[in-house]
């Protein structure tokens, strides 16, 4: 049955994009570009970590915007990874 469910867009639609992985060292933080293949677009998205009193405390950022260049949405989303740091700071945990 699952053709039936491929069918009527049944299953997993986001698919994690083949991608090469740089972490980023950001104000403490770690930033990993984790852009989602779509189709014939990327979703902009990435992990952003931090060790908090001793633990690893994680957040997944995922955005609307899509791009079809590899390049330019691991970039777009390590900036964007970035600017929650600078808005949100040790925040973005609780």
């Amino acid at each position: 049955m699952a053709w039936f469910s491929k069918l009527f867009g049944g299953g997993r639609a986001e698919e994690p994009a083949a991608a090469p992985v740089t972490v980023e060292e950001y104000k403490g933080f770690r930033i990993i570009p984790d852009p989602i293949k779509e189709g014939g677009q990327y979703r902009v998205a990435a992990t952003i970590e931090k060790e908090i009193d001793g633990a690893v405390m994680t957040h997944h950022l995922v955005r609307a915007d899509t791009m079809g260049s590899l390049d330019d949405v691991l970039s777009i989303s390590a900036a964007k990874a970035r600017q929650v740091i600078d808005e949100q700071g040790d925040a973005l945990f609780r």
